[in-house]
């Protein structure tokens, strides 16, 4: 085999990287000095075919260092790159015995068994996998005071007795099958372990008064939660659900503990939270023991039911009831100027360093004449959270004040997803919950009562398909309603680049609505609730558990509840990136004043616009412009063979001429669509990008010139952790575009080819 070394890897544990090429022992002795501490095994095949295993033993990964493998990759193809690694291993190609050349079935990445991910999960997954550094995305919390004794044995056994008994606390997701992999399985393991932790009582604020004691044991507090969702879940493991508890203080008046339980939405809602809580405590009250025996139905239950569906019927309903284009879709006129610039967690105050975090309430009184107000109208308070929403959507788009004008507005709302035709999914854990897009025009010349019917009209609409997931409705209506732009090619110099459609485009959903109607405990007066009753005869009494909502990705994302003494909570969690904090809070002050005020409306006379006044002399919120248009895009260097042929991401050098692949695209023969990025990316704005490839379930091989080794193998190990197949990744050449080194990477994507199919 002629030319420069060229590498083909195999993402799993232990890591493969195939070697094609001459062996050069000084530079591999300097590349692997690299892979410290991991152990290295080389194998060779024949004189120009080694395979390199790196095994790492868990906790051995060096940190801080994502894409490790392509770095080495890196290193071994471009030989500049070694200078300033000095080696350390020698000896390595002595006595090395023969062997085949590795197949693809030798590495750990082959399918499993299991059931299809529902598509909402594919979803989240991908926004998981897909989101830029910071806070966790769709990461729930459910936590809670603990009174009386806590027996920690009693404690960790009632958890395990639950865990035994859902199917879902010992699910994960693993690649499915097919060459290059269909998209994740949800597998579920006979046994598992939740994970329990517990922490001691950590004094804060030593010396300050009560006030300060108890406020800084709520800054301690909040630290625990936050320091809880910064942690990623893996989801190739069984284990959606963590739990902490953190003993309080000796003597002190407050709680004995405090319980956090922290989920991931890819296999639990917040529904789903609170049952497992009570059933957890009801296990506690009963010394530990199972209540019953394993739930039905499951999970697994869910998504066959799901995948039974005929989506004809819905299919027809979105395309008549999908947002169309030009909707407005966020409550703030946009901005000018630079993006804010990103928030330390610890000094935000509330949310996370990219997410900010904003609370309203309206008292009792308030929220109860908000209540009979809207049943007037034979409408739900949910529709009168929807009508300030819509009313707030359409102020933001008129161009004057007073303009009179009709507009189409959309936003998401939540439905529970356990109101379909599947027996007992009213108490099935499992990530049912589901955000589904809704529009309406907003006419202010129209009377105030026809926007409510409106508006509850197509959220009952809404009810027959809780099932359905944006991205479903998206592919059957043709309407990206995610706000992912479609892209189409031109011919250029024999090459095709993609650009976005300058046509009018479906709206990006950039709100969501939520109104939480779970009731974690009994409200005062109402009947007693015997789980209550069961933990008092164990000494223990608990408190009402408070949530903390999932960071959705989305600019705004607002979520009412009634809190136990009668009043209406209104909490706001918005993109720092889109929304100054000041601005967020300025949108949820807003809508809380449209429900005070709304009330005092004559439902027989008032009309849209008199309802507009509302808010006449308040500032306009204001937005920055969203990035999108600053995000890499994926460019077709050439187009598939024929359609599932697989497709492959050619990632770009730093500091590489942005047409360094177009003679690759010329050269190599392969089957599969060759695209790349319109400009160097680091691994989270190349899996954006990619997503649509991701979502399409096709068969995907990375490739790249060397000096970007390290973002495709870190993009590489992304995908695998999400419950795709992780793709091989095939390095060779440099980015000088010369026959040489297209000649290298061409041989690297055709061993890569072979070794994947």
């Amino acid at each position: 085999m002629d030319g420069a070394m060229t590498v083909v890897i195999a993402p799993g544990s232990p890591l493969a990287l195939d070697l094609l090429g001459p062996l050069d022992a000084p530079l591999l002795a300097n590349a692997l000095a690299m892979a410290a501490p991991c152990g290295p095994t080389l194998r060779r095949h024949t004189a120009t075919h080694h395979t390199l295993q790196l095994t790492c033993r868990p906790g051995e990964r060096p940190a801080g260092r994502p894409g490790l493998a392509g770095r080495l990759a890196d290193l071994l193809t471009d030989p500049a790159a070694a200078d300033g690694h000095p080696g350390w291993w020698s000896g390595v190609l002595a006595a090395l015995p023969q062997q085949p050349p590795p197949g693809r079935a030798e590495h750990p990445a082959g399918a499993a068994a299991g059931l299809p991910a529902s598509a909402r999960q594919r979803e989240v997954l991908l926004d998981a996998m897909t989101a830029p550094p910071g806070a966790q995305l769709h990461l729930g919390q459910l936590h809670l005071r603990w009174y009386g004794p806590l027996d920690r044995t009693r404690f960790d056994a009632a958890w395990q007795a639950v865990c035994d008994r859902e199917a879902v606390l010992r699910a994960a997701f693993a690649p499915g099958p097919g060459r290059g992999g269909s998209g994740p399985v949800v597998t579920v393991a006979e046994r598992a372990e939740i994970g329990v932790r517990h922490d001691p009582y950590e004094p804060e604020g030593a010396g300050a008064g009560a006030a300060g004691g108890a406020s800084a044991g709520a800054a301690a507090w909040a630290a625990v939660l936050r320091s809880e969702r910064e942690q990623p879940f893996d989801l190739g493991r069984p284990g959606p659900l963590r739990v902490r508890r953190v003993d309080g203080e000796s003597g002190a008046h407050g709680p004995d503990a405090r319980i956090v339980l922290t989920y991931h939405q890819a296999l639990l809602d917040a529904p789903s939270a609170q049952l497992l809580l009570r059933s957890f405590l009801r296990a506690y009250a009963a010394e530990g023991r199972p209540a019953g025996g394993e739930r039905r139905p499951a999970l697994p239950d869910h998504l066959r039911w799901l995948a039974a569906r005929d989506p004809a019927a819905a299919r027809e309903f979105w395309n008549r009831a999908a947002p169309p284009a030009g909707a407005r879709t966020l409550p703030a006129v946009p901005g000018t100027g630079p993006l804010p610039a990103p928030v330390p967690a610890a000094a935000s105050g509330e949310g996370d360093g990219g997410y900010g975090r904003a609370v309203e309430r309206l008292n009792p009184t308030e929220a109860l004449r908000l209540r009979g107000w809207a049943a007037a109208r034979g409408v739900a308070e949910s529709t009168a959270l929807h009508a300030a929403w819509a009313l707030q959507l359409h102020r933001a788009a008129s161009s004057a004040p007073g303009t009179a004008e009709p507009l189409t507005v959309a936003f998401g709302v939540s439905v529970s997803g356990r109101g379909i035709a599947l027996e007992g999914a009213d108490r099935l854990p499992g990530p049912l919950a589901n955000p589904l897009p809704l529009s309406v025009d907003v006419d202010p010349a129209a009377p105030l009562a026809r926007l409510l019917t409106d508006l509850r009209d197509r959220a009952l609409g809404l009810a027959a398909y809780e099932w359905n997931s944006a991205g479903q409705i998206g592919e059957w209506t043709g309407r990206k309603w995610t706000g992912r732009e479609d892209m189409r090619r031109e011919e250029t110099g024999g090459l095709e680049t993609g650009r976005a459609e300058t046509g009018p485009q479906p709206p990006r959903i950039e709100s969501l609505i939520t109104f939480d109607r779970v009731s974690a405990r009994p409200a005062a007066g109402g009947p007693a609730d015997p789980l209550d009753r069961e933990l008092a005869e164990a000494d223990v009494r608990v408190s009402p558990p408070e949530p903390v909502e999932a960071y959705t990705g989305l600019p705004f994302a607002l979520t009412a509840r009634h809190d136990r003494a009668g009043g209406l909570v209104l909490t706001a969690d918005s993109d720092r990136t889109r929304l100054a904090d000041a601005e967020a809070a300025r949108i949820l002050a807003q809508t809380a004043l449209l429900l005070r005020e709304l009330p005092e409306a004559d439902l027989h006379r008032a009309t849209v616009a008199d309802a507009l006044t509302l808010l006449d002399g308040l500032p306009l919120p204001r937005a920055v412009a969203g990035p999108y248009g600053a995000a890499p895009r994926l460019v077709t260097l050439r187009p598939a063979a024929y359609p599932g042929a697989g497709t492959v991401l050619l990632v770009p050098p730093p500091d590489a001429p942005p047409d360094c692949y177009a003679p690759v695209a010329r050269a190599h023969r392969g089957l599969q669509a060759l695209v790349t990025l319109d400009a160097p990316a680091d691994a989270a704005a190349a899996l954006a990008a990619l997503r649509p490839v991701l979502a399409a379930g096709e068969p995907l091989l990375l490739g790249c010139f060397s000096g970007g080794g390290a973002v495709a193998y870190e993009v590489a190990e992304r995908i695998g952790a999400h419950g795709w197949r992780a793709p091989l990744v095939s390095i060779g050449g440099t980015a000088d575009g010369g026959p040489a080194s297209v000649r290298d990477l061409s041989r690297a994507l055709w061993a890569a080819t072979r070794q994947d199919s």
